[in-house]
């Protein structure tokens, strides 16, 4: 876990200021990896900076509505996510595919103008909150999740083998239910909210319930082995989020 500690680390100069990156349809989650096809001149403007820079980009999901503010732009949920540019190739003038790793839940204080053709936002980080009272039930609250993960993925032998790797490990109950959030098909309200929950027992307990709720029904292993940084998915390079 040293390599994944170091890229989901903060720098030690974080002063809440994120270049964001809002798309529709899309909540990443700590931990959780995203292809992304960039080609946007303000986009690759924002790319360029955060490549030359800390390497932050916040991805922020567009909720649909209009904006109220001076700033005129589609609203974005109130919680986002901090990625971390892990890999990024220019496949030809002016469209870049990148790789992100999601490294802390965020909320937006505001949204200011500082010059550049994208939105920029201060943020407040969420860490996660393991509360006190609930260290004697939480090895129980992670076999009750992954029990209820194993029952909704497809069974496969992949499937089984990434299932047990992540209950014999040594994986926070916390990284283990936004790998979870973050790989299958939630809705959008349901995903924003297990995003914006940093208490990770509360968290872990309302996904628990959504697994045995019986909405989700999948029919392909293939996202279940993608959202584990350091997992190669069989089908590479993995389908992009395009902006």
């Amino acid at each position: 876990m040293d390599d994944l500690d170091a890229i989901t680390r903060l720098p030690d100069d974080f002063d809440g200021r994120v270049r964001l990156f809002p798309l529709p349809d899309l909540v990443l989650f700590p931990h959780a990896m995203q292809p992304l096809h960039i080609f946007e001149p303000r986009y690759c403007e924002m790319l360029n900076e955060a490549l030359a820079g800390d390497h932050l980009i916040a991805m922020a999901t567009l909720t649909g509505g209009d904006s109220e503010s001076v700033m005129a732009e589609p609203t974005i949920a109130s919680t986002v996510c901090l990625g971390r540019i892990i890999s990024h190739a220019e496949v030809e003038e002016g469209r870049h595919n990148i790789l992100l790793v999601g490294v802390r839940r965020a909320k937006v204080v505001t949204e200011f103008d500082a010059g550049r053709a994208f939105r920029m936002a201060n943020v407040e980080v969420l860490d996660d909150f393991y509360p006190p009272s609930g260290k004697p039930h939480r090895g129980q609250l992670k076999s009750e999740l992954l029990g209820a993960f194993g029952e909704v993925i497809p069974a496969s032998a992949n499937a089984e083998q990434n299932l047990h790797e992540l209950m014999a490990g040594q994986m926070g109950l916390g990284p283990i239910t936004d790998i979870i959030s973050y790989t299958l098909p939630f809705t959008l309200e349901e995903k924003l909210q297990l995003l914006g929950n940093a208490d990770v027992d509360a968290r872990a307990a309302d996904l628990a319930r959504l697994l045995k709720s019986g909405s989700v029904n999948l029919h392909s292993v293939d996202s279940v082995e993608t959202a584990v940084p350091g997992r190669r998915n069989q089908e590479f390079p993995p389908p992009f989020s395009v902006n």
